[in-house]
């Protein structure tokens, strides 16, 4: 089982889209506005479900980082900065940590019993 088609066909394009309209409607973005826009807009296409599809092949890992990689360098003061001096001054993890810690996090709710099991679901 593979969710190579949905990783890169459709989250990977659609946040990359969102970015061209972010680019396109703030030219001079500064960094406040671009981390709210980027949050909403961008990430959110990158993380959802990834509980699901969480990517274990590089190719994959590094296809969804440079997407922030991308996003990063939209702010012009930041262009000529390092990835990671970018995140640090943006106050942003790497995409990799925040999966890791989506998972720590759905691993502690099962573990504590946090989710309701006795709830089951609905008849098709």
């Amino acid at each position: 089982m593979s969710f190579k088609n949905h990783i890169i066909t459709e989250k990977i394009n659609k946040a990359n889209s969102m970015l061209g309209i972010i680019k396109t409607n703030f030219r001079n973005i500064n960094q406040d506005t671009f981390v709210i826009l980027y949050k909403s807009l961008v990430r959110c296409h990158l993380e959802y479900a990834n509980s699901v599809w969480n990517p274990y092949q590089i190719q994959f890992i590094k296809a969804l980082e440079k997407v922030q990689m991308r996003a990063t360098r939209l702010i012009y003061k930041l262009r000529n900065k390092s990835y990671e001096e970018r995140l640090r001054i943006l106050d942003l993890p790497t995409l990799k940590y925040r999966r890791l810690r989506g998972d720590m996090v759905e691993t502690y709710k099962i573990l504590s019993g946090k989710y309701d099991v006795s709830v089951s679901p609905r008849p098709v």
